[in-house]
C-alpha cells in the first residue's frame, strides 16, 4: 500500500472514530456493550469489510487497512472496541468469504459489512480453551440438517452476534480431524446466552457464555467441509494474530504518547520527571522495542499478502507483540506514579486492556509450544 493510499485511509479512520466513538466511548465502557448504532455507522464509512470483495458489499482494498483500522483504534484507546471489531471484521468476515459457498456469502457479508448483522466464533469451551480438540460441543447429522448440542465460553460479541461460526465434533473418535465449522443463526430455537461476563478490563467489548440445546441446523450451515475445522481453523489463526499485533502496536503507541505528554509536564525535586535518567531510558527502550516490533509485524502482513505467513511466524508475531504491549504499557504507567493507578488517568484503561491480549487467540505459552515444536520437527 502506498504512503498516498495510507494517509487518505488513516485520515478517514481517524475522523470517523473522532466523531462516531471519542465523545461516547467512557459510556460504552460504563454500560459493558457498544451499541448497534456504531456499528451501522462504520458501516455507512465503508470500515467495516475493508478488504472484502466488492462483490459482497465490501472495499476491496488492502488487508493492510484492516489491520490500520484495529491499530488506530487501540492507539486510542478503544480497546474493547478494537477487540470487538478485529472478531466481526477481521476474523468473521475474512472465514465466511474464504470459506463459504456463494449461497453463505450472498447471506451474510453484504449485512455484516453495513453492520446490520455482528459476528463472532466460538471455540473456546468451560473446559477445553486452547486444546481445541478436546472440545465436547458436538453437532450430529440427522436427516434434514445438524443437531447442534454444547457451550462455548469468552465469547466476544457473544451478546449481539447475530451470527456466530462454532466449531464442533462432528466425529467424536476422530480427534482434531473430527471438527467442523457450523454457520449458527442466533434467532434459531435452541440457542441461548449466558449473562455478560464481567472482565478486568476491555468492558465495552461484551463477553459470554453461549450455549446450544437441541439447536437444529439446515444442511447448508456447514462452513467448508466436515471434518476440515481444525484444519480452517490453523489456515485463519495467522490473520487473527495479525489483528492482535495490530492492536498491541497501536496501544504502545497510544501508551507512549500519553507518557510523553505527562512526564513533560509533571516535575519532581524541581525538575520535569522528563529529565530524569531513569525516564529517558525507560521511553528509549520502549520506542526501540516499538519500532523493531512494527517491522516484524509488516513483514508478517506482506508474507499474509503473499500467502506465505506461516503458523510459526504468527505464533511469533502474536508472543513477541502482546507480551511487549503488556511489559511497555506496565512500564508507562509506572511513571505516572499514583495517578497511573487512577481511572481519572486514561493510562489505567490502556494497562487493564492490555492484560487479555498475552491470553486470547491462544496464549503466550501455546504460541511458544507452536515455535517449539516447529523447531523440533513436531506438529500440532
Amino acid at each position: 500500500m502506498d504512503e498516498q493510499t495510507h494517509m487518505l485511509f488513516h485520515t478517514m479512520i481517524t475522523r470517523c472514530l473522532a466523531q462516531e466513538v471519542a465523545p461516547f466511548y467512557q459510556q460504552w465502557e460504563d454500560a459493558g456493550e457498544i451499541p448497534r448504532s456504531l456499528w451501522k455507522a462504520l458501516g455507512a464509512a465503508g470500515l467495516l469489510g475493508i478488504d472484502l470483495d466488492e462483490a459482497y458489499g465490501g472495499s476491496g482494498a488492502d488487508i493492510a487497512v484492516t489491520q490500520l483500522a484495529l491499530e488506530e483504534m487501540s492507539r486510542q484507546g478503544f480497546g474493547g472496541l478494537a477487540s470487538a471489531y478485529n472478531i466481526h471484521a477481521n476474523i468473521v468476515m475474512p472465514y465466511v468469504q474464504n470459506l463459504g459457498s456463494p449461497e453463505q456469502k450472498e447471506t451474510w457479508l453484504p449485512r455484516m459489512a453495513q453492520g446490520d448483522c455482528l459476528g463472532a466464533i466460538a471455540m473456546s469451551e468451560p473446559h477445553a480453551g486452547s486444546d481445541l480438540a478436546a472440545m465436547k460441543t458436538r453437532a450430529t447429522r440427522i436427516d434434514d440438517g445438524w443437531l447442534l448440542n454444547g457451550s462455548k465460553l469468552f465469547i466476544t460479541n457473544g451478546q449481539v452476534a447475530d451470527l456466530v461460526i462454532v466449531c464442533a465434533k462432528t466425529d467424536p473418535n476422530a480427534g482434531a480431524k473430527g471438527v467442523s465449522l457450523f454457520l449458527v443463526d442466533t434467532t434459531l430455537p435452541g440457542f441461548s446466552r449466558g449473562k455478560p461476563i464481567k472482565k478486568i478490563g476491555q468492558h465495552a467489548s461484551d463477553t459470554a457464555e453461549l450455549a446450544f440445546d437441541q439447536l437444529k441446523l439446515p444442511a447448508n450451515a456447514l462452513l467448508g467441509e466436515e471434518g476440515e475445522g481444525f484444519r480452517y481453523l490453523m489456515q485463519e489463526l495467522p490473520r487473527e494474530r495479525l489483528g492482535v499485533g495490530a492492536q498491541a502496536l497501536g496501544a504502545i503507541e497510544g501508551a507512549l504518547a500519553l507518557t510523553l505528554e505527562y512526564v513533560t509536564q509533571r516535575e519532581a525535586f524541581g525538575q520535569r520527571i522528563a529529565d530524569f535518567q531513569n525516564t529517558r531510558f525507560t521511553l528509549a527502550q520502549i520506542k526501540a522495542q516499538l519500532e523493531m516490533a512494527r517491522a516484524y509485524f509488516e513483514q508478517c502482513v506482506e508474507r499474509y499478502r503473499q500467502g506465505t505467513m506461516s503458523s510459526t511466524d504468527a505464533a511469533i508475531l502474536k508472543l513477541q507483540l502482546s507480551e511487549l504491549q503488556c511489559h511497555a504499557i506496565d512500564r508507562c504507567l509506572q511513571l505516572f506514579g499514583g495517578y497511573g493507578y487512577t481511572q481519572e488517568y486514561p493510562i489505567s484503561r490502556f494497562y487493564l486492556d492490555a492484560r487479555v491480549q498475552t491470553i486470547y487467540a491462544g496464549s503466550s505459552e501455546i504460541m511458544k509450544e507452536v515455535i517449539a515444536r516447529s523447531l523440533l520437527g513436531k506438529t500440532l
